[in-house]
């Protein structure tokens, strides 16, 4: 036992040379991306794609290890087929997502944390034609969810890699929930 935690003490220590961000330090990430959802426990659906835009902070808290938090809109939903009719069912939210980071190599970041959001558009759109969803269903306002990704960072440009498991369900009357891959580039501003 004791090797196995020198070896990880060790390991840790050589890491601290990839550090992106000095301890104390706050930077700025504005970003843009794309964004493709879908609704899981559904069949007859394929995956809405769309943006994602905002910015996030980042505090580095030591060498390999900080947090993030930030805004972004995110274009959610699914593309469905009910009963030979195809529409895209719009969920857009602003989420904002909390995230522990830790490099473990030179620009390389794993992130893992919780993210709240908050949805400000829902509709069905089908042949032109768009209807609010609360006029179908009980739509949950916020939804919870846990982001896991990578990011790598080159001369401040960052791209992330994010998939958001949804935890709550996106409208009272059925058990789906939202399920995102979040593909974005980023630029990074220390402030």
């Amino acid at each position: 036992m004791k090797k196995i935690i020198i070896m990880a003490v060790v390991m840790l220590s050589s890491m601290a040379t990839y550090a992106q961000n000095a301890p104390g330090q706050i930077t700025i990430q504005p970003k843009i991306g794309l964004s493709i959802a879908d609704f899981t426990k559904e069949d007859a659906t394929d995956p809405r794609f769309g943006i994602v835009l905002g910015a996030e902070f980042e505090y580095g808290v030591s060498d390999i290890f900080s947090v993030s938090a930030g805004a972004l809109y995110s274009m959610q939903g699914t593309k469905a087929s009910y009963e030979g009719t195809k529409g895209t069912v719009k969920f857009d939210y602003i989420n904002v997502p909390i995230l522990a980071n830790v490099y473990v190599a030179k620009g390389l970041a794993v992130k893992l944390g919780i993210q709240p959001g908050f949805c400000i558009n829902h509709e069905v759109s089908t042949n032109g034609v768009s209807v609010d969803i609360n006029k179908i269903a009980d739509v949950k306002t916020v939804d919870f969810s846990i982001p896991v990704g990578a990011s790598y960072e080159y001369q401040n440009f960052v791209f992330d890699a994010r998939y958001n498991f949804g935890l709550t369900k996106v409208v009272e009357e059925a058990s789906d929930k939202n399920t995102v891959f979040q593909f974005s580039l980023g630029y990074k501003f220390a402030l």
